[in-house]
């Protein structure tokens, strides 16, 4: 008798408290994707709190100088949502929704401030393949303490989020690579936790910030989906923002560069604040 195929599930170091923490905050505040994931990468390193005061989505937002839009936008959300502006803290606002949201630049700094330099934020911008994505995350599954990926992404190279599991095993075993159409087209913010192989293919998985999306916002991309998201080809720049603590940075850089990434920030379209600069 043939034996069945198998399928190998990986999941980063620090992967269970984020996942904890991510069903406990969804969803997102609006705008504050970056600034939601910050905060989960913060959390799954053991970073709470800082002078008594909650490291949540808020406050990595004003330590990484993001902007609210003045009004709703609830058109731009995914379907099913209706927004959520509960703000704790004051965060400043912007009229035109468009540039409103956190930078790249924003969110590597933020984190790095809040845990007060014992965390190492190290952006990569490419460029992203499936070779590449593969030595990303080999990189951070190798870190002995948690590490976060933090992933700038297009929304429309992704498949929708609900695939059957007929299709995500459709996809692992055979390579069948149809899936359904994309939920919705922004620039976002997501975390990447876990990886999933099989003899035809691999599935990352994705904490999202809605709940809406997949099953309670955590969902599973095949790797040719989520590398054509990250390059962004038809929107401003995306890429990955790895989070370590800083004795594992040193390792996880000469890994990634290894695989031929790029280390550097990059321009995703969102206004900078005064004195945060923008690349």
């Amino acid at each position: 008798m043939a034996r069945a195929p198998a399928l190998d599930i990986e999941l980063l170091p620090g992967a269970p408290r984020l996942l904890e923490l991510h069903a406990r905050e969804l969803p997102q505040r609006d705008d504050l994707c970056g600034a939601f994931c910050g905060a989960l990468a913060l959390g799954a390193a053991g970073f709470d709190e800082r002078a008594g005061e909650p490291l949540d989505q808020d406050a990595v937002a004003v330590a990484a100088g993001s902007f609210i839009s003045a009004t709703p936008q609830p058109d731009i959300l995914p379907q099913g949502e209706t927004g959520r502006r509960d703000y704790r803290l004051a965060i400043p606002r912007i009229a035109d929704g468009e540039e409103s949201g956190t930078t790249a630049a924003g969110v590597l700094d933020a984190v790095a401030a809040l845990a007060d330099g014992e965390l190492t934020t190290i952006p990569y911008a490419g460029p992203w393949t499936s070779a590449t994505l593969t030595g990303m995350f080999d990189a951070a599954a190798a870190c002995e303490r948690p590490v976060t990926l933090i992933a700038n992404l297009a929304t429309h190279h992704l498949w929708g989020s609900r695939a059957s599991i007929p299709g995500l095993l459709g996809y692992l075993l055979d390579g069948d690579g149809e899936g359904p159409a994309p939920d919705w087209r922004v620039g976002h913010f997501v975390c990447v936790v876990g990886r999933v192989r099989g003899p035809g293919g691999t599935l990352y998985v994705l904490t999202d910030t809605y709940p809406s999306l997949g099953s309670r916002g955590v969902h599973m991309q095949p790797q040719e989906h989520l590398a054509r998201a990250l390059e962004r080809s038809d929107m401003p720049a995306g890429g990955v923002i790895a989070v370590a603590f800083a004795g594992d940075a040193d390792a996880l850089r000469a890994a990634a560069a290894a695989t031929g990434l790029t280390e550097g920030i990059w321009d995703n379209g969102t206004v900078a604040a005064e004195g945060k600069s923008r690349p």
